[in-house]
């Protein structure tokens, strides 16, 4: 993120680069070479081992998607929704958070899913700039989330009136799903740690994880 040097009417895509290619990149060389035995590993003995690898890929696969068409749909794009196939499989799934498993198993449908998220992240910031990320707001459950709090130096607000609510910029949603990126590629990385492998990507020491409380337990 370059947050301090941009000017007001720079492009949003300036402000998150990392959409371009740096995200999906990371993951495909993370991911690469899995066996089917090692994305489905999972174990109750630590907090972050309870969702597989493959569940992690899938959750941030249909995250995006999710916060700007389910929360942000209406704000943003006034003319009506833009079409995407499969809305139940993405953005409507039976799974929590995550998309549908009977559709999106194979790894490789699931990245499919992943780089259309980037793609069309990356055509939503092209729309906006950075006064305009930094203008629009939506709501959000904030209110008890230490995490939101904490980890983004401006873009979100509690309401007062009105807790556990509170209103998130179109800036803060994007460094919110940057940070979710992070975290579950750092979960991905425990994971294959867990079943004796290396992790490959070296990753920001930013956002949620880098939080002092966050839960960085090794195995």
């Amino acid at each position: 993120m370059a947050e301090q040097q941009l000017s007001g009417d720079a492009s949003g895509l300036e402000l998150f680069p990392q959409f371009r290619r740096e995200i999906y990149e990371m993951y495909q060389l993370e991911l690469a070479g899995l066996t089917d035995e090692q994305l489905d590993f999972q174990s109750d003995r630590w907090g972050w081992s309870e969702w597989s690898i493959r569940r992690n890929v899938s959750h941030v696969a249909s995250g995006d998607f999710r916060w700007l068409l389910q929360r942000w749909g209406e704000d943003l794009f006034t003319d009506g929704l833009p079409e995407i196939d499969d809305w139940d499989g993405i953005i409507d799934s039976p799974y929590d958070r995550r998309l549908d498993e009977t559709k999106y198993w194979e790894l490789d449908s699931i990245m499919a899913v992943l780089r259309k998220s980037m793609e069309f992240c990356c055509w939503v910031l092209e729309a906006e700039t950075v006064d305009s990320m930094r203008s629009k707001e939506t709501t959000a459950t904030v209110g008890g989330q230490l995490h939101w709090l904490q980890a983004h130096p401006n873009g979100v607000r509690e309401d007062p009136d009105n807790p556990p609510q509170g209103f998130v910029t179109l800036e803060a949603t994007f460094r919110h799903r940057y940070y979710e990126y992070l975290t579950h590629l750092y979960n991905i990385q425990r994971l294959k740690k867990a079943q004796g492998m290396e992790a490959v990507v070296d990753i920001p020491f930013v956002g949620y994880h880098a939080l002092p409380d966050w839960d960085r337990s090794e195995p």
